[in-house]
C-alpha cells in the first residue's frame, strides 16, 4: 500500500459517473450484433455495450449482468475499467449520484455516529492496493451435472488498483463500542418489489478493522465507473465478490451476527474440504462463502487453437489465491504427464493477478492438452479434477487448453 494524495474536481465525478442513456442501456437497445459462444451447452451470449463499458458478454440485461470476455486477460494484469465484469443482486440500482450530496452514514454500536461526504473521505489517507475481484459463481456454466443460477464462463473477475479509505481508520473515527461483533454494509441499489430482501452484508469486526478491508473510490487511477460501485464501494481483498458492496451508504456497527437472507441462506457452502459434496447430496452444515481459493489460466491461447510444429511458442497465463500469494505455476503441454516450472511476472501484492509464462515446442503434428497448476506460498493448489456444490461456487479445477498441431 502507499500513500498519496489524488484530488479530483466535481466536474471530473460528474463526467466519469454519468450514466447516461442508462434507460436503453437497460433494454433491448444496449444489445450488439455480435455473440459469442461460451465452451458449455446453451452458451452462445449476446455481447452488449453499457454505458462506460466496452461490449461484454450479457447474463441480463435489468439489473446488468456483464461478463468479461476472456480474452481481455491476455491483455494485462490489470483488468481496463471498461471490462471489468458487472455483477448487481437487485434490479432499482441508481443510474446517477451526486458526488456533492452523497453522504455515507456510519452508526449503531459506536460512539460518534458519523455522516462523512465525499470530500471528507478524500481528506483521510488514502491507500492504494491491487486486488482481484471474483464473483462466487464465476465459471459456473462448466458445473456438471449443471447447477441452478447464472452461467458464466470464466470472466466474472477482474484485477485492478484500488484507492480509498482503510475501513479501519473510519471505524476509529467513530468509535467502537465495547461488546462490537459484526460490521453491516448496505448500498443504493435496491429491491423491486417490498417482499425482496435488500442486499446487506457483514463482516466480522477483526476482519472489518484489519487495516486492508478499504472504502475505495477510485479504480486504477481514475473515479468508480457506475456500474462498479461510484463513488464508494467496499474492497475485501482476497474474499468473493458478495462482499465488496457497491454504491456504499450505510456502515452499521452490531453486538450480534447478522441473520439476513444474505448472510444466514445465500451464498453459503458446505463446511468438507474444498467445499465439495457428491451430486444429488446435500451438505450436512453450511458456512458463509470467505475467501477464494487458488486458480490459474492460460490466457494466450484459446480452446481448439491451431499451432505449428517445432516452432518456439510463449504461453502465457495468470495466477492467484485469497492472500497466500503465488509460490509457483506449473505448466504441462501433454496432458498432464510432465510438467514444468514457469517464469513468474511482476508481483503487485499477494492479492493480485500473477503473471507467468512458459516457452514450449510441440515437435511433431498431432492434438495435445496443455494444462497450468498455480501452488500458493503456503503450499495450496488446484484439484486435477473438479469439484461440486449445489451452488456452483469456488470452482478452481486444473483448466485445461486443447490445441492442434499442423
Amino acid at each position: 500500500m502507499t500513500f498519496r494524495p489524488s484530488p479530483v474536481s466535481r466536474r471530473h465525478f460528474l463526467q466519469r459517473s454519468a450514466l447516461a442513456g442508462a434507460a436503453s442501456a437497460l433494454g433491448l437497445k444496449a444489445f450488439a450484433e455480435d455473440t459469442i459462444t461460451l465452451p458449455f451447452a446453451n452458451g452462445e451470449r449476446k455481447l452488449a455495450k453499457f454505458p462506460g463499458k466496452r461490449p461484454l458478454i450479457l447474463q441480463t440485461s435489468r439489473p446488468p449482468q456483464l461478463e468479461t470476455p476472456f480474452s481481455v486477460f491476455n491483455e494485462g494484469v490489470i483488468t481496463p475499467n471498461d471490462a471489468f465484469f458487472v455483477r448487481y443482486h437487485l434490479a432499482n440500482i441508481p443510474l446517477s449520484i451526486d458526488p456533492d450530496t452523497y453522504r455515507l452514514a456510519v452508526k449503531g454500536h459506536v460512539e460518534k455516529p458519523l455522516d462523512l461526504s465525499l470530500a471528507e473521505l478524500r481528506k483521510m489517507d488514502a491507500v492504494e492496493l491491487v486486488a482481484v475481484n471474483q464473483c462466487s459463481g464465476n465459471s459456473r456454466g462448466f458445473f456438471v451435472p449443471r447447477v441452478g443460477g447464472g452461467q458464466s464462463g470464466n470472466g466474472n473477475m477482474g484485477n485492478a488498483r484500488w484507492r480509498g479509505v482503510p475501513l479501519k481508520a473510519v471505524l476509529e473515527k467513530a468509535g467502537v463500542k465495547a461488546g462490537a461483533k459484526q460490521v453491516v454494509f448496505d448500498g443504493l441499489d435496491k429491491p423491486v418489489l417490498e417482499k425482496t430482501p435488500d442486499f446487506i452484508k457483514a463482516l466480522d469486526l477483526d476482519h472489518a478493522a484489519d487495516g486492508e478491508v478499504m472504502l475505495a473510490y477510485e479504480m486504477n487511477g481514475e473515479p468508480l465507473p457506475m456500474l462498479n460501485g461510484f463513488p464508494l464501494r467496499l474492497v475485501v481483498p482476497g474474499c468473493y465478490g458478495t462482499y465488496w458492496v457497491k454504491h456504499l451508504s450505510d456502515i452499521t456497527i452490531i453486538p450480534d451476527t447478522l441473520e439476513n437472507f444474505w448472510m444466514a441462506t445465500a451464498y453459503r457452502i458446505p463446511c468438507t474440504p474444498g467445499a465439495a459434496i457428491p451430486p444429488g447430496t446435500t451438505p450436512a452444515k453450511t458456512e458463509p462463502i470467505q475467501r477464494f481459493n487458488i486458480r490459474s489460466f492460460i490466457t494466450s491461447l484459446a480452446d481448439g487453437a491451431t499451432l505449428k510444429a517445432g516452432q518456439p511458442l510463449d504461453v502465457r497465463g495468470i495466477a492467484f489465491d485469497g492472500g497466500s500469494g503465488i509460490r509457483e505455476v506449473l505448466l504441462s503441454s501433454d496432458g498432464g504427464n510432465s510438467w514444468g516450472t514457469a517464469s513468474l511476472g511482476d508481483d503487485l501484492g499477494r492479492y493480485s493477478f500473477r503473471p507467468w509464462t512458459r516457452s514450449v515446442v510441440f515437435g511433431t503434428p498431432g492434438a495435445f492438452e496443455l494444462k497450468c497448476r498455480a501452488i500458493s506460498r503456503t503450499g495450496e493448489s488446484q484439484p486435477l479434477d473438479p469439484l461440486w456444490n449445489p451452488s456452483g461456487y469456488m470452482r478452481n479445477v486444473v483448466e485445461t487448453v486443447k490445441v492442434q498441431v499442423v
